[in-house]
């Protein structure tokens, strides 16, 4: 899918922001000032060439990047950078690698899959007059919003610990809860590093950008306060790892507890069944000398003996409290 935004008064708008480009001739009517490509095919590739005089490499939004290779400019002036962005879904939340290409005042991006950071900056910028001024306000508004998307993902976050501690800390775990407590502490987790990842990787293409001295006076200002957004994140994200194995912890000590009160009844039953079976081996000897199998009280006796023997230690347990 092939979207291109143009300037209109100080508004970004895309003349075909809710179709495909169908070929090249639509492109050539259009000057783009952000020419963005969901999961392009090599036609669209084919008509960017075409029209801009710019080669997209078919694995420009590759994973297996060497480091060097995400930030860098080319001898012709355009200038790449790659960075992950995330996708915050209940199913499969995941950073998604974004390839962009600054060439010519044009800002390309090449990415796989639809993003709701781009969505919300369509969003604002069609009902925020002057916002966009060129391709690299483009860019830098990207990151304020995956700032933002961020910041949003990690009150999220906050929200189902808050869930997940009124679970654990002020009900009886059962060890159905505590599985339940762990997977729901477990992928918290999992969002909070991606979080930490995406913030990360932000700040290195903001950094960038700073040091190129591609960015005006008012846009550097504008970079110094996203930096500065991502740092309050720090700060929250190392709480929240820090919450996170707290409960981790406290559920996995409810599910010892939990397991130490089935193995106490085993151990009490074991140590009260200790004495009757003496005395069953005892009399399952056949001595010879042994008067009281000869009278009719004999072999009910031995049983009573053996009861008493069971209920004397049980009795005990429970006056020091072990069977509660």
């Amino acid at each position: 899918m092939l979207n291109v935004f143009t300037l209109d008064k100080g508004r970004l708008s895309g003349r075909l922001l809710q179709e495909e480009i169908d070929s090249a001739a639509d492109l050539a009517q259009v000057q783009p000032v952000w020419v963005d490509l969901e999961a392009p095919t090599a036609e669209e590739i084919g008509w960017i060439a075409g029209r801009f005089g710019l080669q997209i490499p078919n694995n420009i939004v590759d994973d297996d990047l060497e480091e060097s290779a995400r930030f860098y400019e080319e001898d012709n002036g355009e200038l790449h950078i790659r960075s992950d962005f995330l996708i915050d879904d209940d199913v499969t939340p995941r950073n998604v690698r974004v390839a962009f290409i600054l060439f010519n005042g044009i800002l390309f991006s090449v990415h796989e899959e639809d993003l709701p950071v781009f969505r919300l900056l369509r969003l604002r910028a069609r009902r925020n007059p002057a916002l966009i001024e060129d391709a690299k306000d483009v860019l830098l508004k990207l990151y304020d919003a995956d700032a933002e998307y961020s910041a949003d993902a990690l009150e999220g976050i906050y929200d189902a610990l808050e869930s997940v501690s009124a679970r654990v800390l002020k009900q009886d775990v059962d060890d159905r809860a505590a599985g339940e407590a762990l997977a729901a502490i477990a992928k918290e987790e999992d969002l909070n590093g991606r979080i930490r990842r995406n913030v990360m990787d932000t700040r290195r293409a903001v950094s960038f950008m700073m040091r190129s001295r591609m960015l005006n006076a008012e846009q550097f200002e504008e970079a110094r306060q996203i930096l500065r957004d991502i740092d309050s994140l720090d700060s929250h994200t190392a709480f929240l790892f820090d919450k996170i194995n707290f409960l981790m912890d406290a559920t996995v000590g409810f599910i010892n507890i939990n397991q130490n009160k089935i193995i106490k009844i085993f151990s009490v039953a074991s140590v009260a069944l200790l004495p009757p079976t003496l005395i069953a081996s005892i009399y399952g000897m056949n001595f010879q000398h042994m008067p009281e199998l000869a009278q009719p009280w004999g072999y009910p006796f031995a049983l009573a003996l053996m009861a008493a023997s069971v209920a004397a230690p049980l009795y005990y347990f429970r006056r020091k409290g072990y069977m509660r």
